[in-house]
């Protein structure tokens, strides 16, 4: 595994915190794990080397209903990036890692904590009124 891919998996998982820090934060907003990588799955006697198991994660309601879908690529695919997907929406943002800012980002623009709060935020409003 190559340095940027270390660098992006390290990132991914930093996300993830945010995810957990979020919900953790907030009455009635639930982090779940939807999925965790297939080379965790398949590991067998294998090394696992990732510093996270979990490939893709929602923030849900109490409910049970997804407001955010987050995913990243698994290790074997040529271009590494993360999706965050609103649920029941049929826009998306897709993450690289940008090894000048040293972060996921959007083009020459990193994705921060705020931006990822700012964004479930406005998502658990919406659906909380959608109900």
């Amino acid at each position: 595994m190559t340095d940027t891919d270390k660098a992006f998996y390290q990132a991914w998982n930093e996300l993830l915190s945010w995810l957990r820090e979020y919900a953790e934060a907030r009455e009635g907003v639930i982090f779940e794990k939807e999925a965790d990588f297939p080379d965790y799955i398949y590991r067998m006697e294998r090394l696992y080397d990732l510093p996270t198991t979990v490939m893709s994660a929602s923030l849900s309601l109490p409910d049970g209903k997804p407001v955010l879908l987050v995913s990243a690529s698994p290790r074997h695919a040529l271009f590494k990036e993360v999706v965050l997907h609103p649920f029941e929406s049929h826009i998306y943002r897709k993450l690289t890692y940008n090894p000048e800012l040293g972060a996921l980002a959007e083009g020459k623009r990193a994705f921060t904590r705020a931006m990822l709060h700012d964004l479930a935020d406005r998502l658990v409003a919406e659906h909380r009124t959608a109900v």
